[in-house]
């Protein structure tokens, strides 16, 4: 499976509360179970800087990361970047 890092910032007009976090969270983990098999969520990190969330996501289908970062965007009030990621140690083997 080819590993993928996807950058998050939520959208100011997309909450009320931070409660309604929680909320948005849980429907889009639910959208991208029932539309994006494929995808498996390795882990999500709350983040203070450019970025709101970093998640790393496996899929062997390019166009599944694809939907699943517009259910993201769609679901989740964000604007997403995505891309493929090398774990560093295979990244140090490609160099030999």
């Amino acid at each position: 499976m080819a590993t993928y890092v996807m950058l998050s910032k939520l959208l100011p007009e997309a909450l009320q509360s931070p409660a309604d976090l929680k909320k948005i969270a849980d429907t889009v983990s639910q959208k991208i179970k029932s539309e994006c098999p494929g995808v498996q969520w390795k882990s999500s990190y709350a983040t203070m800087g450019r970025f709101d969330v970093v998640d790393v996501i496996e899929a062997d289908d390019p166009a599944e990361v694809e939907k699943a970062a517009m259910i993201v965007r769609t679901y989740g009030h964000v604007i997403t970047e995505t891309m493929p990621g090398t774990p560093w140690r295979q990244f140090l083997e490609h160099l030999k």
